[in-house]
């Protein structure tokens, strides 16, 4: 069921209002020139009205949610059954009393009294009506109940989004904040300068990138900060080469993605090999895609996987998981190659 609980969507009254008197104005024309007689036929309908409204109320406000939605369909059946009975008898009973005599003029027979054939007639006209505008309210009730279901749906993703992005973070954090610590038991004069840069990384990470999508300027400049506190820290052992080409203006990308390979370039390539270490990073925008290319050295001691799950950690399958819920599938692919000692991660990703 669409619902499962007495609980109903509430349509405006106005709409309401419409319905009843676009149907009652269309039923009072139809019969009117049906008879040739407008004015039998406004007083029928003034009549009837007041029953297909009440039983069609009835039905979807009281009989359908506590007894159709609790499955307790006999019991349903028994009552919308008893329902049109009693409203067959007392339009019987009204029509006779204050507009005619002949209460069945459409019928094969003249009766002045209730009769089965009438009866079974008058039941199905009001289960006609019942059935249409209940379809009218299940249509109505599984269209907003579809739109909750997705309002929900986006909500869960943003949430997790946002909990994936927070995940960053104390993870990049942490592994900066290790390299620190192990200067400062050196007393390394590099120690403040690496704290400030960090500081400069914090409040981007704090402040810049709540957003679900961030200026891919301001991405290169975070990974430009990580990059100078990484040559503060390694010295002449390191050598950067980054390249950019393409127009990077009014591009955006979800933010910490790229940050996320280039941190654990550095800490599988270069903290884990010894001697002069060469880390390969390229932006080339063609099109609406960028292509992201970087590449580091394997570990000397690690052999490296092919798919890098097992030895990346949090963040790649972060940052995959990210992708995932972000983007459509068309708007980037992700592959990783592991070839002659050097790793590699080639991203390309819509950036528009």
């Amino acid at each position: 069921m669409i619902l499962n609980s007495g609980k109903l969507y509430r349509i405006p009254l106005h709409y309401h209002v419409i319905f009843w008197l676009t149907y009652f104005l269309f039923n009072t024309f139809r019969w009117g020139s049906y008879f040739n007689d407008y004015i039998y036929s406004l007083k029928t309908n003034l009549l009837g009205f007041p029953i297909h409204m009440s039983l069609c109320y009835l039905n979807i406000l009281v009989l359908m949610p506590y007894l159709v939605y609790r499955k307790k369909y006999v019991l349903y059946i028994l009552s919308i059954l008893s329902a049109l009975f009693i409203m067959v008898v007392i339009k019987f009973y009204l029509t006779y009393f204050l507009i005619t005599h002949n209460v069945w003029p459409e019928g094969p027979e003249t009766i002045n009294k209730l009769s089965l054939n009438y009866t079974i007639d008058m039941m199905m006209g009001e289960l006609y009506v019942i059935t249409f505008v209940t379809a009218i309210k299940i249509t109505l009730d599984f269209l907003k109940e579809q739109k909750r279901v997705t309002d929900l749906e986006k909500s869960q993703l943003e949430t997790e989004l946002l909990f994936l992005k927070s995940q960053i973070s104390p993870h990049f954090f942490f592994n900066t904040l290790n390299n620190i610590y192990s200067l400062s038991v050196e007393k390394s004069n590099k120690t403040p300068k690496i704290v400030l840069k960090l500081s400069e990384l914090m409040r981007y990470m704090l402040y810049e990138t709540k957003s679900k999508r961030q200026t891919l300027e301001n991405e290169i400049l975070c990974i430009q900060n990580y990059l100078d506190l990484e040559r503060i820290r390694n010295d002449d052992r390191l050598e950067i080469n980054m390249s950019i080409s393409g127009d990077i203006h009014d591009k955006e990308i979800g933010p910490i993605i790229l940050l996320t390979f280039v941190e654990n370039a550095f800490k599988h390539g270069v903290n884990k090999n010894t001697g002069k270490v060469k880390i390969d990073i390229s932006f080339k925008i063609k099109g609406d895609f960028l292509h992201f290319y970087i590449s580091n050295p394997t570990p000397e001691f690690t052999v490296y996987k092919d798919n890098f799950n097992k030895s990346s950690g949090i963040g790649i399958e972060n940052v995959k998981k990210r992708l995932e819920l972000g983007y459509n599938k068309n708007d980037y692919k992700l592959s990783f190659l592991n070839k002659k000692n050097i790793f590699v991660v080639k991203l390309v990703i819509k950036v528009t």
